[in-house]
């Protein structure tokens, strides 16, 4: 991992090092963050003559090599200061991140979608999540609507909040770019699907889009959940979250595996916020507050929460468990209040 003095190299002084790492087969990727660029060497970087000649560039502040299957995520790299930032908020600076509004966008009812979102920004939360596109285990479920982009597009008008939107293959990315949607969300059936991960990281790459990745439901390990996640990093976009969400087989009661609980392994092994889906988790939604009051303790940067202003009237998982603005708004409260309590790594 190659950090420059400045913010970022100039075309000459990239040049000059690619052709240093190109000697020994090696090829060099720009990640911009918000306020620096670093660049990552690909390849065998275990080269220390290689090393050696790009840190005695009078321009280079540091040269590090990473032991670690995540050279890009890992908690040592150049990378450990990098904050996400969506809007204006840094992701877990001073208080949760949270990410409401309803599992899915009824394409024939919009108002319900816009009040709702209206109620949320009352509420407090920071960003605005809606499906427009819908995957389902089921081929005969109702699989999303592009016209539902419009609905959420004009949300983000009304209020100003910034928007998440799952995408799960070339087009809906296109289309997700093209509207210069904030967060592009990957879900649990494409968590481990790593064409797709470097396509949304290459296509990012330079744009104010974050990730949220989902964890892998069928109990993706930390070192495979991250790993995933540095295919995004390392295909261009650093601007990424990882989603704890639940796993299989489920424990009695609950849709999924609650796994709120892997918070400090992943704040352990890597820089990257944690956003906590306790929705999904749980599947009721008597069940969120506690699911999302042990997320924040166990160190969660932030909550994704499905919710709408009247849960019955919703589609998809919405009359199972998403919680009124009314309710979002105490849980807001009581994480705040939770806060300083939670869980942070010790370095």
């Amino acid at each position: 991992m190659i950090i420059p003095k400045a913010d970022k190299l100039s075309n000459n002084q990239l040049q000059e090092i690619e052709s240093i790492v190109g000697e020994f087969d090696c090829t060099i990727l720009e990640i911009q963050g918000h306020n620096q660029c670093v660049y990552a060497i690909l390849g065998d970087e275990t080269h220390a003559v290689m090393f050696k000649r790009i840190a005695g560039l009078p321009y280079i502040r540091k040269v590090d090599a990473i032991e670690s299957p995540y050279k890009l995520m890992d908690r040592r790299s150049a990378l450990s200061n990098h904050q996400v930032r969506i809007g204006h908020v840094n992701v877990g600076e001073g208080r949760p991140f949270i990410i409401g509004g309803p599992c899915t966008i009824d394409p024939h009812s919009p108002q319900l979608f816009i009040e709702t979102a209206h109620a949320l920004k009352e509420a407090g939360v920071d960003a605005l999540r809606g499906g427009v596109w819908k995957p389902r285990t089921n081929p005969y479920s109702y699989q999303g609507d592009n016209k539902a982009i419009d609905i959420i597009l004009k949300a983000r008008e009304e209020t100003g909040l910034p928007i998440d939107i799952e995408v799960m293959d070339s087009a809906q990315l296109r289309i997700a770019l093209d509207s210069k949607v904030d967060i592009l969300q990957v879900g649990t059936r494409n968590a481990l699907n790593y064409s797709l991960l470097k396509e949304i990281g290459e296509k990012s790459a330079g744009t104010n889009s974050s990730v949220l990745l989902k964890r892998g439901r069928h109990v993706a390990s930390p070192d495979e959940f991250i790993a995933a996640a540095e295919y995004l990093v390392a295909s261009g976009n650093p601007n990424v979250m990882l989603c704890p969400r639940g796993t299989t087989p489920p424990l009695d009661g609950y849709r999924n595996h609650p796994d709120e609980s892997i918070s400090p392994l992943l704040k352990n092994k890597t820089w990257a916020p944690v956003v906590v889906d306790p929705s999904h988790s749980v599947g009721h939604s008597e069940y969120v507050l506690a699911s999302s009051l042990s997320a924040i303790t166990y160190g969660a940067d932030g909550l994704c929460i499905e919710s709408h202003i009247d849960p019955s009237k919703g589609i998809g998982d919405d009359p199972k468990q998403a919680i009124t603005p009314e309710e979002m708004k105490e849980l807001l409260l009581s994480c705040a209040e939770i806060w300083k309590y939670r869980y942070l790594p010790k370095d």
